[in-house]
């Protein structure tokens, strides 16, 4: 068996045992759908009202798809930390298995989670009064964008996941990134309207990158009258939010299969 081969069978293997283990950790399932289904609702109708009523709330579907994604990286987080407590990974340790197929198998489950996530999340905005006003090639290209970016944030959940000590430190490491990334950014508000440097910071934010691509993918305009950025992430948004998330798979991926080696080598 090749290296590629072996890689994705064992990645699969490890795949399909967090899924079938999500039968017993419904709550799991629950909470990334809950999370959405809030935020849409709250965002949409506590704020929406005062921000520009039905403009917003399809101004804010790209950053609570966007936010969305980016906190189920914490499901990653304390998988991870969870199986290495439990003495899972040694046990993985102990098999001819690739390094990078089990974590990899760790994320792409937790992939399957996000496009759960971002189809309820995606029902949430319809009943809100969302709408895709693009083609269905661009529609298709925004969630896709969108999952790739799920992708990427998952490694850098795992990378968390292996460098915690706990899974009680692995929660609080898991969600303590999550809200400044998320809210630094042009999500649910301009950047233009923000102070230095933190207007610059959410600029190249890549949730900023992803919110600004989705945008342009469904074909949902912005508030009248709410500035927007012309720099130049904002006039490349989809290109640029590509390229963050390759950036980052490439990247966390490397530091990740470093980290698993170390953590088992213990």
């Amino acid at each position: 068996m090749n290296a590629v081969s072996a890689i994705a069978q064992h990645s699969g293997a490890i795949a399909w045992r967090n899924l079938v283990g999500l039968r017993r950790t419904p709550g799991a399932i629950f909470a990334s759908v809950l999370q959405p289904i809030m935020f849409v609702f709250l965002l949409g109708y506590v704020f929406g009202g005062s921000l520009g009523g039905e403009a917003y709330r399809e101004f804010i579907m790209a950053g609570i798809f966007a936010q969305t994604v980016t906190f189920n990286a914490a499901f990653t987080t304390i998988g991870f930390a969870n199986d290495l407590q439990k003495g899972i990974v040694d046990r993985f340790r102990s098999l001819p298995m690739s390094r990078v197929g089990v974590i990899l198998g760790r994320t792409s489950s937790d992939l399957v989670t996000s496009m759960i996530s971002l189809l309820v999340t995606s029902l949430c905005g319809l009943a809100m009064g969302w709408r895709i006003r693009s083609s269905v090639l661009d529609a298709v290209a925004g969630y896709l964008l969108i999952l790739l970016f799920a992708f990427a944030m998952s490694w850098v959940g795992a990378y968390i996941g292996l460098v915690s000590r706990s899974v009680e430190v692995a929660q609080s490491l898991g969600l303590i990134w999550l809200f400044p990334a998320t809210f630094i950014s042009s999500g649910f508000v301009s950047v233009v309207a923000m102070p230095e440097p933190l207007a610059t910071i959410a600029e190249w934010n890549p949730i900023t990158a992803l919110a600004g691509a989705a945008r342009i993918l469904f074909g949902n305009p912005a508030v009248p009258g709410l500035p927007q950025p012309d720099g130049w992430p904002a006039q490349h948004a989809v290109g640029y939010s590509l390229l963050c998330s390759l950036v980052i798979i490439a990247i966390f991926m490397t530091l990740s299969v470093a980290r698993y080696r170390k953590a088992t080598a213990r």
